[in-house]
C-alpha cells in the first residue's frame, strides 16, 4: 500500500510552517512582538507631542492677528501698542532673499551631486568634495552670515546691506544639503536605466540629462525643498548682513530689508508696548501678537512652497513615477 504525505490546507500551509514544537515559546514570540509594536507606537506619540503642541501653540496665539490688513500693511508710522501694523514688507523680503539664495546654491549643488555620482568615483577631487560639504554642513548659520558680510565689505565697501547678502549667507548653509540630499536621490536611479540608455548610443551627457535627473526629479525636488526649509526660519545671519526696515523693499540690491524671522524677533524681544490713559486701540501685547502671527503665516508660507514644489515635481517627473 502506497503511503502519500497529507500537506496542510493551503489557506493555512504557512502558517503551520511557522508553529514551535513548544507552545510556551510561541507565547514568547507573539508577547515580544507585541512589546515591540508597542513601543515603536509609543515613541511615535512621544515624538508627535511636540510638534503638535508647536503647531497648535502657533495657531492659537497667531490667529488674534492674523487679518487681511496684517497681511498687506507694513509697519510705517506705527509706534506703542497701536493696532495697525502688519508684514506685507516682511513677506516680500522673505520671498526674494529665499528665491535668491536657491537661485545661488541649487544649481551649484545639483552639479556638484552630478559629478560626485556621474564622474567622480575613486577620484581624489571627489573624496575632497565630499570631505568639505560634510564640514560646511556644520558651519553656524551667523559664520556664514559673518562671511557674507566680510566677502561684499571687501567687494562693494563697508555697511553694505542689502537682500544679497543676506542671499549669499543663506546659499552658503543650503549648498551642503542640496548636495548631500541630491546624491542620494541621483544614486537611487536604477544603473539598468543609465546602461540601456548607453546601449542605445546616447552619450553620457544626455543619458544624465534625459534619463538621471527626469527620473530624479522628484527627488531633487524634495531636496531642494529641505534646504529652503532648513534656511527660510534663519534670524542670526541675516541681521546681519540684511538688516531691518520698516517700510516695503522689493529691491534686494539696494538697502535693507526685513524678512519674517527678524519681524518675529523684533517684535518679541520689544516686550510689552506702553498704552498712556485715554488712548484708544492700544493694546499692550500687541507686539507679541504681531510676533506670533508672522510665526503662523511663516509656517503656512513653508507649507505652500512644499505643495508648489511636489506639483513641479510631479508635473516633470516620468510617466509613472511619484
Amino acid at each position: 500500500m502506497t503511503m502519500r504525505a497529507v500537506l496542510p490546507a493551503p489557506a493555512t500551509r504557512g502558517r503551520e510552517l511557522f508553529v514551535s514544537a513548544d507552545p510556551g515559546w510561541d507565547r514568547i514570540r507573539v508577547w515580544k512582538d507585541r512589546a515591540a509594536r508597542i513601543g515603536v507606537s509609543f515613541a511615535f506619540l512621544l515624538a508627535m507631542i511636540p510638534l503638535v503642541s508647536l503647531i497648535w501653540t502657533v495657531i492659537d496665539r497667531g490667529r488674534l492677528r492674523l487679518t487681511p490688513a496684517f497681511l498687506t500693511s507694513d509697519m510705517v508710522g506705527v509706534f506703542g501698542g497701536l493696532v495697525k501694523g502688519g508684514i506685507a514688507h516682511a513677506i516680500v523680503g522673505t520671498l526674494l532673499v529665499t528665491l535668491l539664495a536657491t537661485l545661488i546654491s541649487a544649481p551649484i549643488g545639483v552639479f556638484t551631486a552630478i559629478y560626485l555620482v556621474e564622474y567622480g568615483q575613486g577620484k581624489r577631487l571627489a573624496k575632497a568634495t565630499t570631505f568639505f560639504v560634510d564640514v560646511m554642513t556644520g558651519i553656524p548659520s551667523i559664520v556664514a552670515g559673518l562671511f557674507a558680510a566680510a566677502l561684499f565689505t571687501a567687494s562693494v565697501g563697508p555697511g553694505y546691506r542689502a537682500g544679497i547678502v543676506g542671499a549669499v549667507a543663506l546659499s552658503v548653509l543650503m549648498i551642503p544639503t542640496v548636495v548631500r540630499s541630491s546624491e542620494e536621490m541621483l544614486r537611487l536611479v536604477p544603473n539598468e536605466l543609465r546602461e540601456a540608455s548607453y546601449a542605445l548610443g546616447v552619450p553620457k551627457w544626455k543619458t544624465i540629462v534625459k534619463v538621471v535627473l527626469r527620473t530624479s526629479a522628484a527627488g531633487l525636488t524634495t531636496s531642494i525643498m529641505l534646504a529652503i526649509a532648513r534656511v527660510i526660519g534663519e534670524t542670526a545671519p541675516l541681521l546681519i548682513t540684511v538688516g531691518f526696515i520698516e517700510k516695503m523693499n522689493a529691491n534686494p540690491l539696494d538697502g535693507r530689508m526685513t524678512t519674517l524671522p527678524v519681524y518675529v524677533y523684533r517684535q518679541y524681544s520689544q516686550g510689552a508696548a506702553t498704552c498712556r490713559a485715554g488712548v484708544e486701540n492700544c493694546v499692550s501685547t500687541i507686539n507679541g501678537e504681531r510676533a506670533w502671527a508672522a510665526a503662523l503665516v511663516l509656517i503656512l508660507l513653508v507649507m505652500v512652497l512644499n505643495i508648489i514644489a511636489r506639483l513641479i515635481a510631479k508635473a516633470f517627473a516620468p510617466r509613472g513615477g511619484r
